[in-house]
């Protein structure tokens, strides 16, 4: 009898201990207006990830877009701010990129890492044949590109392998293949 009413409190305590939990998880989601539906590690990994971006480029991802292309010799980064009003974006963003170029042509890819919070696929390979790989700062309307470009068919995969991550965890939607 002891053991049986010594169960019951324990499953109760335990059922109000859930519910007060649940209850506190929904009542932070109310509060929070930049709450995403926790619906798998995905969502945390993005929201993870969009704020070391943040932090990294120096500008807020939700007032600008990305683009990453694939092409024939090469490839390109592209950062524009979401509205044509934004001047401090655009600026931010023209900032960024130009620092980004220098730091890629020297073989420094700490800012992606850094993002990611792992090496990209690709990145050993542009900094082993980083002289074989060209960099073109581009300042464009409402913000800049970054159009790498190379002759060796190595280090044109290693392009490849680095911008096809940087679509996929970005969710750009742009295409994996050449364009």
């Amino acid at each position: 009898m002891k053991v049986q009413r010594a169960l019951t409190i324990a499953i109760g305590t335990m059922t109000v201990g859930l519910a007060v939990f649940i209850a506190n998880a929904q009542q932070q989601e109310k509060k929070s207006p930049s709450a995403q539906p926790m619906s798998g590690m995905s969502d945390m990994h993005d929201e993870k990830m969009n704020e070391r971006g943040d932090h990294v480029m120096g500008f807020d991802h939700t007032k600008t877009t990305h683009h990453f292309r694939l092409l024939s010799d090469g490839g390109a980064i592209e950062v524009g701010a979401n509205s044509s009003q934004d001047t401090e974006s655009r600026d931010q963003i023209r900032m960024h990129l130009g620092h980004i170029a220098k730091m890629f042509a020297a073989g420094n890819f700490k800012a992606p890492m850094l993002i990611h919070d792992q090496v990209p696929p690709g990145v050993p390979t542009m900094q082993r044949l980083k002289s074989d790989i060209q960099y073109k700062f581009e300042e464009t309307e409402q913000g800049a590109r970054i159009r790498i470009s190379t002759n060796s068919p190595e280090a044109l995969q290693a392009v490849y392998d680095f911008l096809r991550f940087q679509i996929k965890e970005h969710k750009t939607g742009d295409a994996l293949e050449v364009g």
